[in-house]
């Protein structure tokens, strides 16, 4: 099995967040070897200067926080985001389509994201805490069909994160064809352990020092 490092992509995606900060969290995130940092998308180009040379990629956010941009502003900020340097896209799901049962715009909203970065790891965020569990099983059903790499439990700014429950389900529906991503209140070592043992393979949260560390993350996210 891999570090526990290599599973955390290093999160700053607070709307305050200044240069500072960001270039705190990309020399942790060298220090520590993440998978990558996830910062917004006007904190790309200074994260990718701050991490050239390394082993650290870059995640960034699309459609974020709500997903209800239209499928061809996500796509745009897709391409964009790739070009200043993103190496790796999580956007949300268009949850509104997914209440309103109209699967053909939830899957053609993350094909038009993937279609606009197709050599680059696209995850998509599913914001589970809105929805019920048939609808979290039926939006990764369709992210696999849209040829995502990763579905995604929470944003970390809506009433709730990731549970390990969630994490399982997602992990039992997608199977090997996907992987599972558990952000927004992966608070402990164990709380990390956990996550992994339930299919987690990729853990998003802006404590990944103190858990590494075998402390608790007190930050929100």
């Amino acid at each position: 099995m891999k570090q526990l490092n290599k599973y955390i992509d290093h999160t700053l995606l607070k709307p305050t967040a200044t240069v500072k900060e960001i270039e705190i969290l990309c020399n942790e995130a060298k220090e520590y070897d993440f998978a990558t940092v996830c910062v917004n998308p006007c904190q790309i180009e200074l994260a990718a200067k701050l991490l050239k040379n390394t082993n650290v990629g870059i995640t960034t956010v699309i459609g974020f926080p709500l997903g209800a941009n239209t499928s061809e502003v996500k796509a745009f900020e897709t391409m964009d985001a790739i070009k200043k340097g993103a190496t790796e896209i999580d956007m949300v799901v268009n949850i509104g389509a997914i209440k309103d049962q109209n699967w053909d715009l939830v899957l053609n909203d993350m094909k038009a994201v993937k279609k606009a970065a197709p050599n680059n790891t696209v995850k998509v965020i599913m914001e589970n805490c809105l929805l019920e569990k048939e609808e979290i099983v039926k939006a990764c059903q369709l992210a696999v069909e849209a040829g995502l790499e990763f579905v995604k439990t929470s944003t970390g700014f809506s009433t709730g994160g990731a549970t390990f429950e969630d994490v399982k389900l997602m992990a039992d529906t997608v199977k090997d064809k996907a992987q599972v991503k558990a952000a927004g209140g992966v608070r402990t070592f164990e709380d990390a352990q956990k996550m992994i043992e339930n299919g987690a393979t990729r853990l998003g949260t802006s404590g990944g020092v103190s858990i590494v560390k075998g402390q608790d993350n007190t930050s929100n996210y």
